[in-house]
């Protein structure tokens, strides 16, 4: 019998998976012995992802790329060729502020990166597909969803993930490419404790429970049960899924009313 949640002889690309939810998308996917192609700008972080991979036993390899560079994002896909079965497009950045503290530059860049970006890597991984079928997974967030006070630039970009994942679903049917979208809480990465760090120095801790809190669960997710999810909707027992945007969030959309 198939081993369940198998995916052998599988090949997937996962965006930003340097650090935080993207490396433990890629360590979860390989761990499940699926070939994965380590995309992030950060090379350092990157490589130390393939490297984590390969002390496991598994197959990585690591592309640099700025999934905000459409020339730059095909000529990674061209090197990495063939098919494709798996395409996470987890990077992604973040901006705090109401309209009024949104810059046209914070607009901009936001946009380039996580719409894009987006954009990008699906306009050049989804034709990989086209031959056998495969699993698009796309990070979206709570944003897309309900309302969130002081993040209108980010919202914005993680709307139009939600509704290009739609678009994908819908149009690739008949190709057996499946496309759904994943939308966290507050997860807890290195980012978030960078954050803490800089805005609220010498409160830390008390930031940080305050945060944990904002999720009606009590605390905060973490980067392993998003991948695990990822697995999940990647894997040929969700092959009944698509078009479908999932809340993994602590149970804030729907309990914190």
């Amino acid at each position: 019998m198939k081993e369940i949640f198998s995916l052998k002889d599988k090949r997937a690309v996962v965006t930003g998976a340097g650090s935080g939810i993207g490396k433990a998308i890629a360590l979860r996917l390989a761990n499940s012995e699926a070939e994965v192609f380590v995309v992030d700008f950060n090379e350092e972080q990157g490589q130390s992802s393939v490297e984590e991979i390969k002390k496991m036993g598994h197959q990585a390899h690591f592309h640099k790329c700025d999934v905000s560079d459409t020339a730059f994002v095909q000529n990674v896909f061209d090197k990495i060729g063939g098919d494709l079965d798996i395409l996470v497009n987890n990077a992604g950045i973040a901006h705090i502020g109401n309209l009024e503290a949104t810059s046209e530059e914070d607009f901009d860049r936001i946009y380039n990166v996580n719409v894009k970006g987006v954009y990008n890597c699906l306009k050049a991984g989804v034709p990989m597909m086209k031959s056998k079928g495969g699993s698009v997974i796309n990070m979206a967030s709570i944003a897309s969803l309900v309302g969130i006070s002081d993040r209108f630039a980010y919202s914005m970009s993680k709307g139009a993930v939600h509704t290009m994942t739609l678009s994908v679903a819908k149009d690739y049917l008949s190709y057996n490419i499946r496309c759904n979208a994943i939308a966290p809480g507050r997860v807890h990465t290195p980012f978030v404790d960078g954050f803490i760090s800089k805005n609220y120095p010498g409160q830390e801790k008390e930031m940080f429970e305050k945060l944990s809190k904002t999720q009606p669960i009590g605390r905060m997710g973490k980067p392993e049960e998003v991948a695990g999810l990822v697995h999940y909707l990647c894997s040929d027992e969700a092959s009944f899924i698509t078009g479908v945007c999932y809340p993994i969030d602590g149970g804030f959309i729907t309990l914190n009313g």
